[in-house]
C-alpha cells in the first residue's frame, strides 16, 4: 500500500524526490503519512480536497477484504 500511495503522489508533484510515505501499524489499523515539498501541498491536496479524497478512494479500494483499514494523512 504505501508504494501504490507513493506512486501516486509522485506522479502529481514538481519535486518528487521529496516525497516520503512513512507506514505505522496500529492494533487496530494502518496510517500512511505522505509528506510533500511546501510547494507541492495544494497539487496533493487539489481544489476543495478532491484529490487527497481521490487518492483515499484509491487506497480504500486496494485494501484487502477483511483485513485492516487503512488510512492516509497528509503532513
Amino acid at each position: 500500500m504505501k508504494e501504490l500511495v507513493l506512486f501516486l503522489a509522485k506522479s502529481l508533484v514538481e519535486n518528487p524526490d521529496e516525497v516520503m510515505v512513512t507506514e505505522t501499524e496500529g492494533p487496530e489499523a494502518i496510517i500512511l503519512e505522505l509528506n510533500v515539498a511546501q510547494d507541492d501541498m495544494g497539487k496533493i491536496i487539489g481544489k476543495q480536497g478532491r484529490i487527497a479524497k481521490a487518492i483515499r478512494s484509491v487506497v480504500k479500494a486496494a485494501t484487502e477484504k477483511g483485513g485492516k483499514p487503512v488510512f492516509v494523512e497528509i503532513q
